[in-house]
Protein backbone atom coordinates (compact mmCIF):
# COMPACT_ATOMS: atom_id res chain seq x y z
CA UNK A 1 0.00 0.00 0.00
CA UNK A 2 1.21 3.49 -0.85
CA UNK A 3 2.49 5.51 2.13
CA UNK A 4 0.18 8.37 1.13
CA UNK A 5 -2.82 6.04 1.28
CA UNK A 6 -1.78 4.75 4.70
CA UNK A 7 -1.34 8.33 5.93
CA UNK A 8 -4.87 9.09 4.77
CA UNK A 9 -6.21 6.04 6.63
CA UNK A 10 -4.35 7.01 9.79
CA UNK A 11 -5.87 10.49 9.60
CA UNK A 12 -9.30 8.99 9.01
CA UNK A 13 -8.94 6.78 12.11
CA UNK A 14 -7.94 9.78 14.21
CA UNK A 15 -10.92 11.72 12.90
CA UNK A 16 -13.24 8.89 13.91
CA UNK A 17 -11.86 9.06 17.45
CA UNK A 18 -12.51 12.82 17.48
CA UNK A 19 -16.07 12.29 16.30
CA UNK A 20 -16.73 9.71 19.03
CA UNK A 21 -15.46 12.18 21.63
CA UNK A 22 -17.67 14.97 20.26
CA UNK A 23 -20.71 12.71 20.15
CA UNK A 24 -20.22 11.99 23.82
CA UNK A 25 -19.80 15.64 24.76
CA UNK A 26 -22.68 17.19 26.67
CA UNK A 27 -22.47 20.56 24.90
CA UNK A 28 -22.93 19.25 21.32
CA UNK A 29 -26.19 20.61 19.88
CA UNK A 30 -28.75 18.52 17.97
CA UNK A 31 -27.81 19.81 14.49
CA UNK A 32 -24.13 19.14 15.14
CA UNK A 33 -24.98 15.67 16.44
CA UNK A 34 -26.77 14.85 13.16
CA UNK A 35 -23.81 16.09 11.12
CA UNK A 36 -21.32 14.11 13.20
CA UNK A 37 -23.52 11.01 13.07
CA UNK A 38 -23.66 11.20 9.28
CA UNK A 39 -19.88 11.66 9.05
CA UNK A 40 -19.31 8.75 11.41
CA UNK A 41 -21.57 6.49 9.34
CA UNK A 42 -19.32 7.12 6.33
CA UNK A 43 -15.98 6.77 8.14
CA UNK A 44 -16.71 3.79 10.40
CA UNK A 45 -16.75 1.07 7.66
CA UNK A 46 -13.42 2.34 6.27
CA UNK A 47 -11.87 2.45 9.76
CA UNK A 48 -13.07 -1.10 10.39
CA UNK A 49 -11.43 -2.34 7.19
CA UNK A 50 -8.21 -0.55 8.14
CA UNK A 51 -8.28 -2.17 11.58
CA UNK A 52 -8.70 -5.59 9.94
CA UNK A 53 -5.78 -4.82 7.61
CA UNK A 54 -3.50 -3.96 10.51
CA UNK A 55 -4.56 -7.15 12.31
CA UNK A 56 -3.71 -9.20 9.19
CA UNK A 57 -0.34 -7.47 8.89
CA UNK A 58 0.45 -8.22 12.54
CA UNK A 59 -0.58 -11.86 12.04
CA UNK A 60 1.80 -12.10 9.08
CA UNK A 61 4.66 -10.57 11.09
CA UNK A 62 4.08 -12.94 13.99
CA UNK A 63 4.06 -15.92 11.64
CA UNK A 64 7.34 -14.81 10.05
CA UNK A 65 8.96 -14.80 13.49
CA UNK A 66 8.24 -18.55 13.70
CA UNK A 67 10.03 -19.43 10.46
CA UNK A 68 13.26 -20.10 12.36
CA UNK A 69 11.63 -22.88 14.37
CA UNK A 70 11.84 -26.14 12.34
CA UNK A 71 8.80 -27.60 14.11
CA UNK A 72 6.68 -24.53 13.38
CA UNK A 73 7.97 -23.68 9.92
CA UNK A 74 5.24 -25.43 7.92
CA UNK A 75 2.45 -23.91 10.02
CA UNK A 76 4.13 -20.48 9.83
CA UNK A 77 4.30 -20.63 6.03
CA UNK A 78 0.59 -21.47 5.85
CA UNK A 79 -0.25 -18.55 8.14
CA UNK A 80 1.98 -16.20 6.14
CA UNK A 81 0.24 -17.21 2.91
CA UNK A 82 -3.22 -16.78 4.49
CA UNK A 83 -2.22 -13.35 5.85
CA UNK A 84 -0.86 -12.28 2.44
CA UNK A 85 -4.13 -13.17 0.72
CA UNK A 86 -6.13 -11.44 3.44
CA UNK A 87 -3.98 -8.31 3.16
CA UNK A 88 -4.43 -8.16 -0.64
CA UNK A 89 -8.21 -8.51 -0.28
CA UNK A 90 -8.41 -5.81 2.39
CA UNK A 91 -6.17 -3.42 0.47
CA UNK A 92 -8.44 -3.69 -2.58
CA UNK A 93 -11.53 -3.14 -0.40
CA UNK A 94 -9.92 -0.07 1.19
CA UNK A 95 -9.02 1.40 -2.17
CA UNK A 96 -12.66 1.07 -3.25
CA UNK A 97 -13.89 2.52 0.06
CA UNK A 98 -11.66 5.58 -0.39
CA UNK A 99 -12.86 6.39 -3.89
CA UNK A 100 -14.54 9.80 -4.21
CA UNK A 101 -18.30 9.57 -3.79
CA UNK A 102 -21.02 11.62 -5.38
CA UNK A 103 -22.91 13.26 -2.49
CA UNK A 104 -26.12 12.90 -4.52
CA UNK A 105 -25.87 9.10 -4.81
CA UNK A 106 -28.17 8.44 -1.86
CA UNK A 107 -30.86 10.87 -3.02
CA UNK A 108 -34.17 10.14 -4.78
CA UNK A 109 -34.15 10.71 -8.52
CA UNK A 110 -36.28 12.06 -11.32
CA UNK A 111 -36.23 9.76 -14.36
CA UNK A 112 -37.39 11.42 -17.58
CA UNK A 113 -38.08 9.30 -20.67
CA UNK A 114 -38.81 10.99 -24.00
CA UNK A 115 -39.60 9.57 -27.42
CA UNK A 116 -37.02 10.47 -30.06
CA UNK A 117 -36.67 9.66 -33.74
CA UNK A 118 -38.97 6.99 -35.07
CA UNK A 119 -42.45 8.42 -34.70
CA UNK A 120 -45.06 6.25 -33.04
CA UNK A 121 -42.65 3.34 -32.72
CA UNK A 122 -40.33 5.58 -30.69
CA UNK A 123 -43.20 6.48 -28.36
CA UNK A 124 -43.98 2.79 -27.84
CA UNK A 125 -40.32 2.15 -27.03
CA UNK A 126 -40.29 5.08 -24.59
CA UNK A 127 -43.30 3.52 -22.86
CA UNK A 128 -41.40 0.23 -22.52
CA UNK A 129 -38.40 2.04 -21.00
CA UNK A 130 -40.60 3.84 -18.48
CA UNK A 131 -42.17 0.50 -17.55
CA UNK A 132 -38.70 -1.09 -17.31
CA UNK A 133 -37.53 1.47 -14.73
CA UNK A 134 -40.82 1.20 -12.84
CA UNK A 135 -40.48 -2.57 -12.57
CA UNK A 136 -36.84 -2.30 -11.55
CA UNK A 137 -37.82 0.13 -8.80
CA UNK A 138 -40.51 -2.27 -7.61
CA UNK A 139 -37.95 -5.09 -7.45
CA UNK A 140 -35.82 -2.98 -5.10
CA UNK A 141 -38.70 -1.82 -2.96
CA UNK A 142 -38.49 1.79 -4.15
CA UNK A 143 -41.48 4.07 -4.49
CA UNK A 144 -42.47 5.40 -7.93
CA UNK A 145 -44.59 8.49 -8.54
CA UNK A 146 -45.68 9.47 -12.05
CA UNK A 147 -45.34 13.25 -12.28
CA UNK A 148 -45.93 13.62 -16.02
CA UNK A 149 -47.23 11.20 -18.62
CA UNK A 150 -48.01 12.33 -22.16
CA UNK A 151 -49.56 9.56 -24.26
CA UNK A 152 -49.18 9.02 -28.00
CA UNK A 153 -52.00 7.99 -30.32
CA UNK A 154 -51.20 4.26 -30.21
CA UNK A 155 -50.65 4.02 -26.46
CA UNK A 156 -46.99 4.93 -26.36
CA UNK A 157 -45.39 7.73 -24.37
CA UNK A 158 -44.22 11.03 -25.78
CA UNK A 159 -42.80 11.98 -22.39
CA UNK A 160 -42.88 10.46 -18.91
CA UNK A 161 -41.39 11.89 -15.72
CA UNK A 162 -41.02 9.55 -12.75
CA UNK A 163 -39.93 10.37 -9.23
CA UNK A 164 -38.28 7.33 -7.67
CA UNK A 165 -37.51 7.41 -3.96
CA UNK A 166 -35.63 4.94 -1.79
CA UNK A 167 -32.11 4.24 -0.58
CA UNK A 168 -29.43 5.03 -3.16
CA UNK A 169 -31.76 5.58 -6.12
CA UNK A 170 -29.72 8.20 -7.99
CA UNK A 171 -26.42 6.40 -7.39
CA UNK A 172 -27.86 3.22 -8.83
CA UNK A 173 -29.57 4.72 -11.89
CA UNK A 174 -27.36 7.66 -12.84
CA UNK A 175 -25.58 5.84 -15.67
CA UNK A 176 -28.91 5.33 -17.48
CA UNK A 177 -28.87 8.87 -18.86
CA UNK A 178 -28.36 9.03 -22.61
CA UNK A 179 -29.74 7.76 -25.89
CA UNK A 180 -31.41 4.33 -26.02
CA UNK A 181 -32.39 2.76 -29.34
CA UNK A 182 -34.40 -0.27 -30.34
CA UNK A 183 -34.11 -2.39 -33.47
CA UNK A 184 -37.19 -4.44 -34.34
CA UNK A 185 -40.06 -4.96 -36.78
CA UNK A 186 -42.83 -2.50 -35.83
CA UNK A 187 -46.37 -3.83 -35.58
CA UNK A 188 -47.34 -1.40 -38.35
CA UNK A 189 -44.64 -2.69 -40.74
CA UNK A 190 -46.34 -4.81 -43.42
CA UNK A 191 -43.17 -6.12 -45.12
CA UNK A 192 -41.34 -7.29 -42.01
CA UNK A 193 -38.48 -4.80 -42.24
CA UNK A 194 -36.47 -3.97 -39.14
CA UNK A 195 -36.66 -0.34 -38.07
CA UNK A 196 -34.49 1.59 -35.63
CA UNK A 197 -36.16 3.95 -33.19
CA UNK A 198 -34.75 5.99 -30.34
CA UNK A 199 -35.68 7.45 -26.98
CA UNK A 200 -33.75 9.52 -24.49
CA UNK A 201 -33.44 9.02 -20.75
CA UNK A 202 -32.37 11.63 -18.21
CA UNK A 203 -31.73 10.73 -14.56
CA UNK A 204 -31.40 13.64 -12.15
CA UNK A 205 -31.00 13.67 -8.37
CA UNK A 206 -33.74 15.36 -6.42
CA UNK A 207 -32.10 18.56 -5.18
CA UNK A 208 -31.19 18.93 -1.54
CA UNK A 209 -33.32 21.74 -0.14
CA UNK A 210 -30.20 23.27 1.40
CA UNK A 211 -28.28 23.18 -1.89
CA UNK A 212 -31.10 23.69 -4.38
CA UNK A 213 -30.70 26.16 -7.21
CA UNK A 214 -32.11 29.57 -6.31
CA UNK A 215 -35.10 30.39 -8.53
CA UNK A 216 -36.56 33.87 -8.55
CA UNK A 217 -40.32 34.29 -8.94
CA UNK A 218 -39.68 36.93 -11.61
CA UNK A 219 -37.95 34.25 -13.74
CA UNK A 220 -41.08 32.10 -13.92
CA UNK A 221 -44.25 32.02 -15.98
CA UNK A 222 -46.85 29.77 -14.39
CA UNK A 223 -49.86 28.55 -16.39
CA UNK A 224 -52.68 26.33 -15.23
CA UNK A 225 -54.79 24.08 -17.46
CA UNK A 226 -57.09 21.10 -17.34
CA UNK A 227 -55.34 17.74 -17.10
CA UNK A 228 -55.61 15.41 -20.05
CA UNK A 229 -56.59 11.84 -19.38
CA UNK A 230 -58.76 8.90 -20.31
CA UNK A 231 -61.87 10.52 -18.86
CA UNK A 232 -64.60 8.62 -17.03
CA UNK A 233 -65.40 9.21 -13.40
CA UNK A 234 -61.85 10.29 -12.60
CA UNK A 235 -61.63 13.03 -15.20
CA UNK A 236 -60.13 16.23 -13.85
CA UNK A 237 -62.80 18.92 -14.16
CA UNK A 238 -60.68 21.77 -12.76
CA UNK A 239 -57.63 23.61 -14.03
CA UNK A 240 -55.31 21.86 -11.57
CA UNK A 241 -52.50 20.96 -13.99
CA UNK A 242 -49.53 23.32 -13.85
CA UNK A 243 -47.01 24.36 -16.48
CA UNK A 244 -43.96 26.33 -15.33
CA UNK A 245 -41.64 28.06 -17.81
CA UNK A 246 -38.21 29.19 -16.61
CA UNK A 247 -37.78 32.30 -18.73
CA UNK A 248 -33.94 32.66 -18.63
CA UNK A 249 -33.36 29.11 -19.92
CA UNK A 250 -36.63 28.30 -21.68
CA UNK A 251 -37.05 25.09 -19.65
CA UNK A 252 -40.69 24.00 -19.39
CA UNK A 253 -42.05 21.64 -16.74
CA UNK A 254 -45.59 20.27 -16.51
CA UNK A 255 -47.21 18.32 -13.71
CA UNK A 256 -50.80 17.07 -13.78
CA UNK A 257 -50.68 13.87 -11.78
CA UNK A 258 -52.41 15.25 -8.67
CA UNK A 259 -55.88 16.79 -8.41
CA UNK A 260 -54.43 19.54 -6.24
CA UNK A 261 -53.04 22.51 -8.13
CA UNK A 262 -50.87 23.36 -5.12
CA UNK A 263 -49.25 19.91 -5.04
CA UNK A 264 -48.78 19.89 -8.81
CA UNK A 265 -47.04 23.26 -8.60
CA UNK A 266 -44.77 22.04 -5.80
CA UNK A 267 -43.83 18.92 -7.76
CA UNK A 268 -43.20 20.95 -10.93
CA UNK A 269 -40.91 23.29 -8.99
CA UNK A 270 -38.95 20.30 -7.68
CA UNK A 271 -38.49 18.95 -11.22
CA UNK A 272 -37.48 22.40 -12.48
CA UNK A 273 -34.89 22.75 -9.72
CA UNK A 274 -33.52 19.30 -10.58
CA UNK A 275 -33.30 20.19 -14.29
CA UNK A 276 -31.52 23.47 -13.55
CA UNK A 277 -29.10 21.69 -11.23
CA UNK A 278 -28.50 19.02 -13.86
CA UNK A 279 -27.97 21.76 -16.46
CA UNK A 280 -25.29 23.34 -14.29
CA UNK A 281 -23.66 19.95 -13.77
CA UNK A 282 -23.70 19.19 -17.51
CA UNK A 283 -22.21 22.58 -18.36
CA UNK A 284 -19.36 21.93 -15.94
CA UNK A 285 -18.86 18.44 -17.39
CA UNK A 286 -18.89 19.81 -20.94
CA UNK A 287 -16.20 22.32 -20.03
CA UNK A 288 -14.09 19.51 -18.58
CA UNK A 289 -14.79 17.26 -21.59
CA UNK A 290 -13.83 20.02 -24.02
CA UNK A 291 -10.53 20.45 -22.24
CA UNK A 292 -9.98 16.68 -22.24
CA UNK A 293 -10.78 16.40 -25.97
CA UNK A 294 -8.26 19.10 -26.74
CA UNK A 295 -5.64 16.91 -25.10
CA UNK A 296 -6.58 13.34 -26.02
CA UNK A 297 -9.31 13.59 -28.69
CA UNK A 298 -12.98 12.68 -28.39
CA UNK A 299 -14.21 9.25 -27.50
CA UNK A 300 -17.60 10.31 -26.22
CA UNK A 301 -20.46 8.01 -27.25
CA UNK A 302 -23.03 9.21 -24.74
CA UNK A 303 -25.52 10.08 -27.51
CA UNK A 304 -26.12 6.35 -27.96
CA UNK A 305 -25.44 4.39 -24.84
CA UNK A 306 -27.47 1.23 -25.43
CA UNK A 307 -29.13 -0.78 -28.20
CA UNK A 308 -32.00 -3.22 -27.72
CA UNK A 309 -32.06 -5.66 -30.66
CA UNK A 310 -35.35 -7.54 -30.47
CA UNK A 311 -34.90 -10.07 -33.35
CA UNK A 312 -31.61 -11.25 -31.84
CA UNK A 313 -32.83 -10.99 -28.25
CA UNK A 314 -29.81 -8.99 -27.15
CA UNK A 315 -29.04 -5.75 -25.35
CA UNK A 316 -25.69 -4.03 -25.91
CA UNK A 317 -24.28 -1.25 -23.76
CA UNK A 318 -21.82 0.54 -26.02
CA UNK A 319 -19.92 2.31 -23.21
CA UNK A 320 -18.53 -0.93 -21.81
CA UNK A 321 -18.99 -3.21 -24.87
CA UNK A 322 -21.27 -5.53 -22.89
CA UNK A 323 -23.87 -7.65 -24.70
CA UNK A 324 -26.48 -9.67 -22.82
CA UNK A 325 -28.86 -12.08 -24.54
CA UNK A 326 -31.78 -11.53 -22.18
CA UNK A 327 -33.76 -8.65 -23.67
CA UNK A 328 -37.13 -9.77 -22.29
CA UNK A 329 -35.76 -9.98 -18.74
CA UNK A 330 -34.07 -6.58 -19.02
CA UNK A 331 -37.16 -4.84 -20.39
CA UNK A 332 -39.02 -6.56 -17.58
CA UNK A 333 -36.90 -4.73 -15.03
CA UNK A 334 -33.99 -7.13 -14.53
CA UNK A 335 -31.29 -4.45 -14.76
CA UNK A 336 -28.86 -5.51 -12.06
CA UNK A 337 -26.35 -7.29 -14.31
CA UNK A 338 -26.14 -4.25 -16.60
CA UNK A 339 -25.94 -1.74 -13.76
CA UNK A 340 -23.39 -3.81 -11.83
CA UNK A 341 -21.13 -3.88 -14.89
CA UNK A 342 -21.45 -0.11 -15.41
CA UNK A 343 -20.62 0.60 -11.78
CA UNK A 344 -17.67 -1.82 -11.88
CA UNK A 345 -16.28 -0.03 -14.94
CA UNK A 346 -16.72 3.36 -13.30
CA UNK A 347 -15.00 2.08 -10.18
CA UNK A 348 -12.11 0.72 -12.25
CA UNK A 349 -11.68 4.13 -13.89
CA UNK A 350 -11.64 5.80 -10.46
CA UNK A 351 -9.07 3.31 -9.18
CA UNK A 352 -6.88 3.95 -12.20
CA UNK A 353 -7.09 7.69 -11.55
CA UNK A 354 -6.29 7.12 -7.88
CA UNK A 355 -3.24 5.09 -8.86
Amino acid sequence: MKPSLRDKLDALSRRLEEIDALLGAADTDAQRLRELGSERAELAPVAQLYGELRDAERAGEQARELLGDPEMRELAEEEIDAARQRIETLQQALQRALLPRDPDDRRPAFVEVRAGTGGEESALFASELARMYTRYAERRGWRVEVLQHSDSELGGVKEAVLRISGEGVYGRLKFESGGHRVQRVPATEAQGRIHTSAATVAVMPEPDEQAAVAIQASELRIDTFRSSGAGGQHINKTDSAVRITHLPTGLVVECQDDRSQHRNKARAMEVLAARLQQRQRQQAQEREAAQRRSLVGSGDRSDRIRTYNVPQGRVTDHRINLTLHKIDAILGGDLDELLDALHAEHQAEQLAALA
